[in-house]
């Protein structure tokens, strides 16, 4: 017989691993669709095809990426149903109509251009497409936009009341949708998405690089995806900062978990850099630390003796689990730290004009693929589970939030969802590895060509046709 506490444990782990599937897939779409902007501009800018070939070749892994996304998207919502029922109750009024706003604007935006997108070129004029494909990455920015309006509403809800009858209601929408933490997030989130397609982009560049350095399509991925790390990097790393002191500031607690810090330092020191650590949340205290003094106080409050709060100034049912925010929220600065590191490597191969043949930088690149996306599911991950033991932080616990369903339903749905999502997932990324397991050519075609094939001339004159084939 299943308890109440296993049911919310599983009803917590299905969750956990439905938003992790999705929001590689959404980040991936959001970053993707920038890309494919971008390479379409610099198209009809230097008319030079290899550019519309690589728009070809990417928008397939955009159409696949879609696809997917949308499956594991429909579950999360019927799981979000089905075990959060309580959560909906009491916030409905406040979270409902930003997700619904998410619907309206940015996924109709999305869906209404899409088609041009995957099956119009040739078949409407290229600045007809070009908008096209532009409109499908603002959607995408719009989706970024309300999702995670939401969710930093529950990490620092405000522009609400509470009823008579429990359920939040929202007086100011201003206050609710642009609540203390949604800029910083919102920003941080967006750059960790176009990262992580950087990253994917220079790393299939470089596996191609070591089969055919003479590949200009390769050359080109290659030599986009470092300048882009190169770029982002360091903006993300001042949002990185500006979103910690906004935790600081409005979840103390959860810094507290991301530095290990147990007890306040004595006065005058300061709060170390703690390198390593295990914490222990039963002694209350960290193990094996190793820390350098005063550096913390220099991220954290931007001088060499300010302090934050610590974890045994709170209550120990109002911790979240630290052993695992703590691994996290290093695991997401090292691998940040990586991208910075390679996105300079780059820029020193480029000016040794080494950039071509250096088969250390292109290995060490390839290995780099998936660092975006586990650096995102890190940051995630203290994001989420930072928060605890709340839903919406400060005002509902998450085992208040769970439906009041019986356990055996949830562990059933949470084996059913799980397999799912492992299939769906294992399908897709085989075939991504197929799609970009070949190299770019000349030529691409689009992701269903005898979809394109079928579609009508439109309203592209002759005279138009092939003048940016070139």
């Amino acid at each position: 017989m299943l308890s109440q506490e296993t049911a919310l444990w599983l009803a917590r782990s299905q969750f956990a691993f439905t938003i992790g599937f999705h929001i590689v897939l959404a980040a991936f779409t959001i970053g993707l669709a920038q890309w494919l902007m971008l390479l379409e501009g610099l198209w009809l800018w230097r008319k030079q095809r290899v550019y519309r070939d690589l728009y070809k070749y990417w928008s397939k892994v955009f159409a696949l990426n879609v696809a997917v996304g949308v499956v594991t998207g429909v579950l999360m919502e019927f799981q979000f149903g089905t075990n959060w029922g309580a959560l909906a109750n009491r916030a409905g009024a406040v979270m409902g109509p930003m997700m619904y706003m998410e619907v309206l604007v940015a996924f109709f935006l999305e869906a209404g251009f899409m088609g041009v997108v995957l099956f119009g070129m040739g078949k409407v004029r290229p600045w007809v497409h070009f908008f096209a494909t532009c409109m499908v990455a603002v959607g995408s920015i719009f989706s970024a936009f309300w999702i995670l309006s939401a969710n930093s509403w529950m990490q620092t809800p405000a522009g609400f009341i509470t009823g008579p009858d429990g359920r939040f209601q929202p007086v100011d929408w201003w206050a609710v949708i642009f609540n203390p933490s949604f800029p910083w997030r919102f920003i941080h989130m967006t750059l960790a998405a176009m990262l992580a397609t950087a990253c994917l982009v220079a790393a299939a560049g470089a596996w191609h690089l070591l089969r055919r350095p003479d590949n200009r399509g390769a050359r080109l991925m290659f030599s986009w995806g470092l300048w882009l790390l190169l770029a982002i990097t360091p903006i993300q790393v001042v949002v990185g900062d500006l979103h910690g002191e906004n935790t600081r500031d409005h979840q103390p607690v959860k810094l507290a978990a991301m530095e290990g810090s147990w007890n306040p330092p004595p006065p005058g020191e300061g709060e170390p850099l703690r390198l390593f650590a295990i914490p222990d949340m039963q002694a209350q205290r960290n193990h094996f630390e190793l820390a350098i003094p005063n550096i913390g106080s220099l991220y954290l409050r931007h001088n060499l003796t300010g302090t934050i709060h610590s974890l045994n100034q709170y209550p120990r049912d109002e911790r979240p689990w630290v052993p695992g925010v703590f691994f996290a929220f290093r695991a997401m600065v090292g691998l940040g730290l990586l991208m910075l590191f390679f996105g300079a490597a780059g820029l020193i191969a480029r000016l040794r004009g080494k950039l071509w043949t250096s088969q250390k930088l292109q290995r060490g690149m390839v290995w780099m693929a998936p660092a975006g996306f586990f650096a995102m599911l890190a940051g995630w991950f203290v994001t989420e589970t930072g928060r605890q033991p709340w839903t919406v932080y400060g005002v509902l616990r998450t085992a208040h939030s769970v439906s009041p369903v019986a356990p055996s339903l949830v562990l059933t749905s949470f084996f059913a969802i799980l397999i799912v999502y492992l299939l769906i997932f294992a399908i897709g990324l085989w075939f991504l590895l197929r799609l970009l397991g070949r190299p770019p050519s000349h030529d691409e075609r689009e992701p269903n060509a005898e979809v394109a094939e079928q579609t009508g001339r439109g309203i592209t004159p002759q005279s138009i046709r092939g003048r940016y084939d070139a």
